[in-house]
C-alpha cells in the first residue's frame, strides 16, 4: 500500500465509482437521473479531494484497490471546501436533495463519537478483482497503518455482505440507522489484534 499521488486521482475515482456505482448509501444522496453514474463519480472526485486535504488517500502496490481516510479533527472549512461543497451539490446531490443529505450528515455526526478517528470513508477494490484477495490484503494494511496513527477505525456501510467480512477483521456494530436503507455504524478499536 502507498499513499496516492495527485495523479492518481482519475484511477481512484474510477474504481470507486465502479465500486460503488449501486450502493444504497451513495445512490440515496446522488440525484437519480440519466446522469446517475457522473454524479457517483462526482461524488467520488468530490470525497478524493476531501480526504487529499484533511486525510489520507491510499491506493493498493497492484492499482486494483483504494480508500479514502479521513481525519475529521483535521478537518477545516476554507474557501476551497465551502467550493467543493457548492460544486457536489450540483454535480452530484441536485438542489432537491440538499436537505435529504444535510439530513443524513447530520445524523451521521451525531451517531459518531467525538475522538480523534481513523474515518474510512471508502474503500475499494476494482470489480473485476474482487473476491481475489486484494481488498482483505489491503484492509489488513490499513489496520497497520491506523495502529501506526493510534487511531481507532470508524466507518458506515450498508451492504450487508460487508458485515461479516469486517467483522472478521475485528470491526464491531455499534449503532444501526433506517434511512430507507439500513446503515450499519463499525468501529475497531486499537486494542484489537
Amino acid at each position: 500500500m502507498k499513499k496516492a499521488e495527485y495523479t492518481d486521482k482519475a484511477l481512484i475515482v474510477d474504481i470507486l465509482t465502479k465500486s460503488f456505482e449501486t450502493n444504497r448509501s451513495v445512490n440515496y444522496i446522488v440525484k437519480q437521473d440519466e446522469k446517475r453514474i457522473k454524479r457517483v463519480s462526482a461524488l467520488m472526485d468530490y470525497s478524493f479531494e476531501v480526504c487529499y486535504a484533511f486525510g489520507d488517500v491510499f491506493l493498493s502496490d497492484d492499482k486494483k484497490a483504494c480508500a479514502l481516510v479521513l481525519y475529521p479533527d483535521k478537518k477545516k472549512t476554507t474557501v476551497k471546501s465551502i467550493l467543493l461543497d457548492l460544486k457536489l451539490i450540483l454535480s452530484c446531490v441536485g438542489i432537491e436533495n440538499i436537505k435529504k443529505t444535510l439530513n443524513r450528515e447530520s445524523m451521521i455526526k451525531k451517531i459518531q463519537p467525538k475522538e480523534i478517528m481513523y474515518y474510512l470513508w471508502f474503500i475499494g477494490v476494482d470489480p473485476v478483482y474482487q473476491n481475489t484477495g486484494i481488498g482483505s490484503v489491503f484492509l489488513d494494511e490499513l489496520i497497520e497503518d491506523s495502529k501506526l496513527k493510534r487511531r481507532p477505525i470508524y466507518l458506515e456501510t450498508s451492504t450487508l455482505k460487508n458485515l461479516p467480512w469486517y467483522q472478521k477483521y475485528g470491526f464491531n456494530i455499534y449503532h444501526e440507522a433506517d434511512l430507507s436503507y439500513k446503515l450499519f455504524f463499525l468501529k475497531r478499536e486499537l486494542a484489537k489484534q
